[in-house]
């Protein structure tokens, strides 16, 4: 039997309500619709009202927390990736061990599809390294950010899903009828994106990786992304046939800033680069201008946004780069 007060209908969500931010509501046990009232349970009695007992459905109360399964919580990374129906950890060498139980116990918790494991981004192409420690199936699937479904597979294709915020404000930065680059463009999150909410004229998604463009070709496709050309190549090669673009995405933090002045050459005066770089938290993001510098570019440092934590003194930053001459 549970403690609960009889409230009528229409002032019950206001009466559950105020007992809630008293204290006072349980959690552990469901309302329960009575004729024309309704049961709601309490952990004791609130002033002015009667309290009875009754029988209240019990709710079962999951897990939310992965860790609270794997008994060495302090060691275990508080964060991991999610990428459409599929969960991507990092998991410490001296933990290894225990992949499977950490894989189960994300599996239990995050309501994913399949648990992988990466040990890191290898190669030219950006590619995961992965090993499956729960779930089923394969590693394609659909990852949904701001109305757009992208196609990907975390093992062939690099895609990073904690950059939505960020390819939301270079989307809010696009004016109408813009020419728009992306150098690295993967599956073409940027590009997608910047189709469903502006109006873009046309945007180049290049990638040098194969399955990318398999990829970017499907997601136009489920997208109705008309105004996206996708294109599999070696960006220095393949921008030289493009048009002046007004806007050009450099995300690959690792290797970007040894493409600026392709990028720069790509871009119209006026124009800007997005460019995604790892930088040392005291070091001066200008210096990063010095080499497009020194090679006749006149450039402007109009916007710096940190991204992510890169190593204990390093992060990944976006610089916006504008071209004056």
């Amino acid at each position: 039997m549970v403690k609960c007060v009889r409230v009528p209908r229409s002032d019950a969500e206001t009466i559950r309500s105020k007992l809630l931010a008293d204290g006072l509501l349980s959690r552990d046990h469901r309302l329960c619709p009575d004729g024309p009232d309704v049961l709601i349970p309490v952990l004791s009695e609130p002033e002015d009202m009667r309290t009875e007992e009754h029988e209240l459905e019990a709710i079962e109360h999951k897990e939310t927390d992965y860790r609270n399964l794997v008994n060495i919580k302090d060691k275990l990374p508080s964060s991991f990736d999610v990428v459409g129906d599929v969960a991507i950890v990092k998991i410490p060498e001296d933990l290894a061990h225990l992949k499977k139980a950490i894989g189960e116990a994300i599996f239990k918790t995050v309501g994913v599809r399949l648990v992988m494991m990466d040990s890191g981004v290898k190669g030219e192409l950006r590619i995961r390294e992965l090993e499956k420690i729960a779930g089923s199936g394969n590693t394609e699937t659909i990852h949904k950010e701001f109305g757009v479904r992208m196609l990907t597979d975390p093992s062939k294709v690099y895609f990073n899903p904690r950059l939505a915020t960020e390819r939301m404000r270079i989307a809010s930065l696009v004016k109408d009828n813009e020419t728009v680059i992306d150098m690295f463009a993967g599956v073409a999150p940027f590009p997608l994106i910047i189709s469903k909410h502006t109006g873009a004229k046309e945007i180049y998604a290049i990638d040098l990786n194969e399955d990318a463009e398999r990829f970017m070709k499907e997601n136009i496709k489920m997208n109705k992304a008309n105004n996206i050309i996708a294109l599999q190549g070696d960006a220095r090669t393949v921008m030289r046939d493009l048009p002046k673009a007004d806007r050009v995405i450099m995300n690959l933090p690792q290797s970007a800033v040894d493409f600026l002045d392709v990028a720069l050459n790509a871009v119209k005066v006026g124009g800007i680069v997005h460019l995604h770089t790892i930088l040392e938290k005291d070091v001066d993001p200008e210096t990063v201008l010095d080499d497009v510098r020194k090679k006749g570019f006149i450039v402007e440092l109009k916007g710096i946004n940190e991204l992510k934590t890169y190593s204990p003194s390093s992060s990944v930053y976006v610089l916006d780069i504008i071209r004056r001459n």
